[in-house]
Parts: C-alpha cells; sequence; structure tokens
C-alpha cells in the first residue's frame, strides 16, 4: 500500500525435511533460498538438524558467511545435533522448540517437507491469526506446486464458513524467495467483518 512503512525482515523460521528429496528442484530451491537469505543479511531460525534438507540449508547459509540459528530438542537423538551454527538453543520438546522458533523470527517460512513441517506451518498460522507475538507473516516457498493442496484446503474451509477471507490470506506464496518475501512484506488482506 502506498505510504505504508514495511519493517525489515531480519530473522526468518524456516520449516523444511529432516529427509533428502530426491527431486533435484527441492534442493536447488533450498540452496537458492538460503543464498537469498544471506544476501539480505538475515538470519536463519531452524531445527538446528544435521540431516536432510535441513542439513544442505544450514551448510549453504554457513558456505556464505550467513548466521543460522538451531533450535533443537531433547526428544530427538542427539546425533542429528549440529555444533558448527552461529548459535544452538536446545528445548525440552516440540512444543517448546516451535514456541522458540517463533519468538525468535519476524516472519516464518515453509519448504518441502512431512509432517513436522505441516505441523509448523499451521501452529505459525495459528499464531499468526491471533496475532500472538511479533511474527508478521507466514508463507510458503512453492516449489513444484508442492503446497498447492494447502491453498486448496484453506479455500475449502473458507468456502464452508469456517475461515475468513483473512484468515486465507495470512499464508503467502512465491515460487522464487524474491516473490515470497514480496509477499510478506504486503501484509495479510483485511477483512473487517471476521476477527
Amino acid at each position: 500500500m502506498a505510504g505504508m512503512k514495511t519493517k525489515t525482515i531480519r530473522n526468518v523460521a524456516v520449516y523444511l525435511g529432516s529427509a533428502e528429496s530426491p527431486v533435484p528442484e527441492f534442493r536447488q530451491a533450498v540452496v537458492d533460498f538460503a543464498a537469498y537469505l544471506a544476501e539480505h543479511d538475515m538470519t536463519l531460525v531452524f531445527g538446528g538438524s544435521n540431516a536432510g534438507m535441513m542439513k544442505i540449508l544450514a551448510d549453504e547459509m554457513l558456505r556464505r558467511n550467513g548466521r543460522a540459528v538451531g533450535v533443537f530438542t531433547r526428544c530427538l537423538s542427539a546425533k542429528w545435533l549440529r555444533d558448527d551454527l552461529t548459535e544452538s538453543v536446545v528445548t525440552e520438546d516440540l512444543a517448546e522448540r516451535k514456541a522458540v522458533m517463533l519468538d525468535r523470527a519476524d516472519v516464518a517460512v515453509a519448504l518441502p517437507g512431512s509432517l513436522g513441517t505441516f505441523d509448523e506451518l499451521f501452529d505459525a498460522l495459528a499464531q499468526c491469526k491471533l496475532r500472538r507475538g511479533g511474527l508478521r507473516g507466514v508463507g510458503v516457498l512453492n516449489v513444484n506446486g508442492f503446497f498447492d493442496p494447502v491453498f486448496e484446503l484453506l479455500e475449502n474451509s473458507r468456502a464452508a464458513g469456517f475461515a475468513s477471507k483473512r484468515d486465507c490470506s495470512l499464508l503467502k506464496s512465491g515460487r522464487t524467495p524474491e516473490e515470497l518475501f514480496r509477499q510478506l512484506q504486503s501484509g495479510p488482506e483485511t477483512d473487517p467483518g471476521r476477527p
């Protein structure tokens, strides 16, 4: 909007797979996302794992001299904990891990992943809807249309009367980091008829 001041995004909570996808486009998207964060002086806040797509993301951030904060949990095997990050935080359980990541983030972004990624994404959306904490936006890097079914689900919820237009507008999407962060800076649409 014209005349609207946007705050700089500095800390980005990133949710993604702890398994490594065999799909080259997904691996390249993780590398490109890390490059974007490092080039724009943003701090990565992620699950702290040394496995799968999380490893690729952190490796690329550190290779580019970017900042990577890992938030790990005691309920996972310590063999997966990275020891070379800018900062590491260890939580008691997954619920605390999610809360710490969101507390430290300006925005939250999901890249392709599985159940943990979906859980974290919807938790971030619920927190954003309730305007809790300092979280200013939630988005997905929609590589190869991976998250299209999530948008269909949100639209089904809206059509059934459960979600408002504003609820659905909380989730931003981009096929590239540049496109996604433009969307995240724009904020949610307003729907004065619904909370």
